[in-house]
This record gives C-alpha cells, sequence and structure tokens, in this order.
C-alpha cells in the first residue's frame, strides 16, 4: 500500500525528469504499480482510511511521485455533472486542446509538495487525453473543468513539469483571459 512515506517530495530529482513510456502490454508490475497509484488515491479520499494511515487526500498521482520514471497516472476526480471521472493509464498524452483557458480560483496543490504555493495557475479549458487503461483497452476522454485541469497537473509530472511553474512569478495571482473554475 503507498502512503505519504512513499511519495517523492519537490527537489528529489525524479520529478523534473521526462518519464519513459510504458512498454505494452503492461507488465504485471506495471499493473501492480498504477493499481496502487490508484488505491492510494482512493484510499486518501476516505475520511477514515485517510486518517489512520495519514493520508493527505488527492485526486491524481503521477508515477514519478513515488519515484517510478513511467508515463502513469492515477486519477479519481469528481466532474461538473455530479458524476467522478476515475482513469488508472499507461501513456497518457493530451491529444488536442482548447485555446481558451482555465483556472482554479484557489490554486493548485501537489501530494509532493508540502508548503503553500499561492497563485493562478493557467490550463487549458478542455483537453483530449488518450490512453491505455489497466485493461489494455484504448482510452479517450474529453475533459473540462477540474478534470481537465487534474489530467493537466499529472501530464505534466510525467514531463518533469510542476504545477507552480506555471503560475506568474511576478505576479501570481494576474488576471488569466479564461474561465475560473471555484475549488
Amino acid at each position: 500500500m503507498i502512503t505519504m512515506k512513499d511519495i517523492i517530495r519537490e527537489g528529489h530529482p525524479a520529478l523534473r525528469e521526462v518519464a519513459k513510456n510504458v512498454e505494452l502490454p503492461a507488465s504485471e508490475e506495471d499493473k501492480a504499480t498504477l493499481k496502487e497509484m490508484m488505491e492510494y488515491i482512493e484510499n486518501s479520499q476516505n475520511p477514515e482510511t485517510a486518517e489512520k494511515y495519514g493520508l493527505r487526500p488527492g485526486i491524481g498521482l503521477a508515477a514519478p511521485q513515488i519515484n517510478v520514471s513511467k508515463r502513469m497516472i492515477a486519477v479519481k476526480v469528481p466532474d461538473e455533472k455530479g458524476g467522478v471521472i476515475s482513469q488508472a493509464l499507461f501513456n497518457p498524452k493530451i491529444v488536442s486542446h482548447s485555446v481558451e483557458k482555465s483556472y482554479l480560483t484557489s490554486g493548485e496543490g501537489c501530494l509532493s509538495v508540502d508548503r503553500e504555493i499561492p497563485g493562478y495557475v493557467p490550463r487549458y479549458a478542455r483537453i483530449t487525453v488518450e490512453g491505455t487503461s489497466l485493461e489494455g483497452e484504448k482510452i479517450k476522454l474529453r475533459l473540462k473543468g477540474l478534470p481537465a485541469v487534474c489530467f493537466q497537473h499529472e501530464i505534466d509530472h510525467l514531463n518533469g513539469i510542476m504545477f507552480y511553474d506555471h503560475i506568474n512569478p511576478s505576479n501570481p495571482f494576474a488576471a488569466i483571459d479564461g474561465i475560473a473554475i471555484e475549488r
């Protein structure tokens, strides 16, 4: 079971590396890792389990955050329709995106960052992501709102990018021409 002690923190070199593609079909080891990543997200969203094991709540986790430099992400995030998008993907990539931007008014946080970093993080308002599921199925997702932000955050991790790299250093709360997402 993945716990907070398994999640590496900012400053660790693995967080700045470009992760390698997962060879498909995925090995049993890679499948087990991705299942454990999804289990962490689910456990962290359960108040009793999170408290019992000292888990910080999260909506997404990328393999580099557990010091595995492979292109794998696990996401469980509410969508704007009251549903939940729950996906564990190998080799996810953004295949198209809107010109329009969006951002969370509360800013973003990260399981690998133990401090608050204020500022707006500009993201694409709408994206299409393709990847491969644990079962080896090709997945295509059209996302907007919080799910789009979350997937971009996790895919950034696969490319060695931290969320705060996007924040305007001279004016963290500079107006962004786009859609504000309350969070």
